[in-house]
């Protein structure tokens, strides 16, 4: 049992809130299979161009029309679509691939292709949690606006009225304590009065090095942590106690 006092709980998504397998078997899957036929129908939209100059920079590109001067034959699209599939494949946690990922998954959730997997106890934690006067948060890679689809379309429905802020890594990356530090200055808190639960070591890691209170998600198909780790864990949100507070 993590017992917490403070004031913001601070959560990680996959293999956190919710299923890994999900992301890896249904979400990514879906932006393989609808990648091409999207850039192709919605390629000069405005957000989506905004993406792909993201793409191109994270590909060390000044902008996408230096990529495409240069590139020799593909066309934007094509450049894009390979270098969104590399970095899939790589698993790479860039900034435009999560940004034209979100939208990717928008048509999803909002079809109804996709609902978003949470663990049984997720739901009712977030509740009681809100209840106590905590202050929930979400910190993932994914983007800010994918979050936001994920969970406002959950097998649980709506989620979001019980989220109070998001965070991708436009504050920066998990595994750096200055991006904890960023959180809690956007807070307004001490990092005391923060928990954060992943399933990730190297994010807790960061996370206590920054002076968060911390505790790891053991959750069916993470990876095993390491042996030696020192970190409270927890396989269930009951896990976790919250003092009420008033202010």
């Amino acid at each position: 049992m993590i017992e917490f006092a403070g004031r913001t709980i601070l959560l990680d998504i996959e293999g956190t809130t919710s299923s890994i397998r999900f992301v890896y078997d249904e979400m990514f899957p879906f932006v393989r299979r609808e990648l091409r036929g999207f850039l192709t129908a919605r390629g000069d939209d405005q957000d989506v161009t905004q993406a792909c100059e993201l793409i191109a920079r994270d590909a060390g590109q000044p902008s996408l029309a230096d990529w495409l001067a240069t590139a020799g034959g593909p066309s934007a699209q094509e450049l894009v679509h390979d270098e969104v599939l590399r970095l899939m494949d790589a698993d790479v946690k860039a900034t435009g691939l999560k940004q034209l990922q979100g939208l990717i998954w928008k048509s999803g959730f909002e079809s109804g292709e996709l609902r978003a997997h949470v663990y049984d106890d997720v739901p009712p934690a977030l509740q009681r949690w809100q209840a106590a006067g905590i202050d929930l948060r979400i910190y993932s890679s994914g983007s800010v606006a994918a979050q936001r689809l994920f969970f406002g379309h959950t097998e649980a429905g709506n989620l979001l009225p019980l989220l109070h802020a998001h965070y991708d890594t436009t504050t920066g990356p998990k595994r750096e304590p200055a991006s904890y530090h960023a959180i809690t200055d956007d807070i307004g808190c001490q990092p005391a009065d923060v928990l954060f639960l992943s399933d990730v070591v190297a994010e807790l890691e960061a996370a206590r090095t920054a002076g968060l209170r911390t505790g790891l998600c053991i959750r069916p198909g993470n990876a095993e942590p390491p042996a030696d780790h020192d970190y409270a864990s927890l396989h269930s949100f009951d896990e976790v106690h919250v003092a009420a507070r008033s202010d």
